[in-house]
C-alpha cells in the first residue's frame, strides 16, 4: 500500500493505492491554518487510510521542495514556508515521509499510469490553472534539480512576445512578464479583454468559441499560440517524448491540436515528434503522484 496526500491551500485530499495503482480508500478535509494543526491533520489522515502502518507516505504541495536543505517554500501555505516539513511530518506521523512539488507529482502520476504511460522515457508535465507549473519525469522518476526548481517554466518570460498579447503584468513571484501571467486563467481573461473589450472568465470564452463566436475563438487561438511559443524552448532544451497537460485550462477546446500544429514554427525540429495529451487522472494526479513517490 502507498498513501498519497495532496496538501493544498484549502483542502487535504488523500488516497491509498495498492501495488497496481488501484484505489483502496480516500479521504478529504479542509486544510487547517497553522503549522502544528497541519501536521496533526496529516497524521490523522494517514491513520484513517492506513491504520496498520504498512505503506509509504507521500505528500504533494504547491511550492518549492528543497530536498538538500530539507525545507519547503509554499506561497499558498505560508505557515509551512521555510519549515523542515519532511522531518517534522515524519516525527508526527511516525513513519517515513517523502514530499514533492505538486506539478512534479502530477507528472509522475501521468507518466506512471496516466495519459503519458508508455509514451517514452521523458515526460514534461504542464499545469494550466490559477497558476502555471511544470514537472519533469525521466525513466519513471522525478527530476527535481539541484535547487528543487526543475520544470518551473511558469516564471520564465514569454518568448517572442507579441504586442497583441497585451502589456506585461506583475507576477506573484515579484517579477514582470512571466509566462504564467499570460497563460493562466486570469491571463486568458485579460487577453480576451485586451483583444475584445469584453470581460469573460475562461469557461465563458470556451463556451462561446464552441458555438461559433469568432472573437472568443480568436482569443483561444492567440492563447494557444502563446502556449506553443512558451513550450518551444522546453522542446529545444528537454526534447520530451510527451507533454501532458492538466489544470482547468486543459479543457479548452482544441488546445492540444492547435499547440502541436503551431510549435514547429518556434522549435529546431520543424515537425516535432513530441506528443501532447490531456491528463487522464485530472485533479487526482497530485495525490496519486504523491503515492508514487515510493516506487515499486
Amino acid at each position: 500500500m502507498r498513501v498519497g496526500i495532496d496538501l493544498g491551500g484549502t483542502k487535504i485530499a488523500a488516497v491509498a493505492l495498492d501495488g497496481d495503482g488501484t484505489e483502496l480508500a480516500r479521504r478529504r478535509r479542509p486544510t487547517p491554518r497553522g503549522y502544528d494543526a497541519t501536521l496533526d491533520a496529516l497524521a490523522e489522515t494517514v491513520n484513517a487510510l492506513d491504520p496498520a502502518g504498512t505503506g509509504g507516505i507521500g505528500i504533494s504541495l504547491p511550492g518549492v521542495v528543497d530536498a538538500a536543505a530539507g525545507r519547503v517554500r509554499a506561497v499558498n501555505l505560508p505557515w509551512l514556508d521555510g519549515r523542515s516539513l519532511v522531518a517534522d511530518a515524519t516525527r508526527r506521523i511516525g513513519r517515513p515521509v517523502r514530499i514533492a512539488n505538486d506539478a512534479n507529482c502530477f507528472t509522475l502520476s501521468e507518466a506512471t499510469d496516466g495519459a503519458a504511460a508508455g509514451g517514452g522515457p521523458v515526460v514534461f508535465g504542464v499545469i494550466l490553472g490559477t497558476g502555471v507549473g511544470g514537472g519533469i519525469v525521466v525513466d519513471g522518476r522525478i527530476l527535481p534539480g539541484a535547487n528543487g526548481l526543475a520544470g518551473e517554466w511558469g516564471h520564465a518570460p514569454l518568448p517572442w512576445r507579441e504586442e497583441a498579447d497585451g502589456p506585461p503584468v506583475p507576477c506573484g513571484c515579484g517579477r514582470i512578464g512571466c509566462l504564467e501571467t499570460m497563460l493562466c486563467g486570469a491571463g486568458l481573461s485579460r487577453l480576451h479583454r485586451h483583444l475584445t473589450g469584453e470581460t469573460l472568465d475562461p469557461p465563458e470564452i470556451a463556451a462561446r468559441a464552441l458555438v461559433g463566436d469568432a472573437a472568443a475563438a480568436g482569443t483561444l487561438a492567440r492563447h494557444a499560440d502563446a502556449l506553443a511559443r512558451a513550450l518551444a524552448p522546453v522542446l529545444n532544451l528537454l526534447d520530451p517524448d510527451m507533454i501532458v497537460i492538466g489544470g482547468g485550462l486543459s479543457a479548452l477546446p482544441g488546445l492540444c491540436e492547435t499547440v502541436t500544429r503551431r510549435w514547429g514554427a518556434w522549435t529546431l525540429a520543424a515537425d516535432p515528434r513530441t506528443r501532447m495529451a490531456v491528463a487522464r487522472h485530472g485533479a487526482e494526479s497530485g495525490m496519486r503522484g504523491a503515492a508514487r513517490l515510493w516506487p515499486d
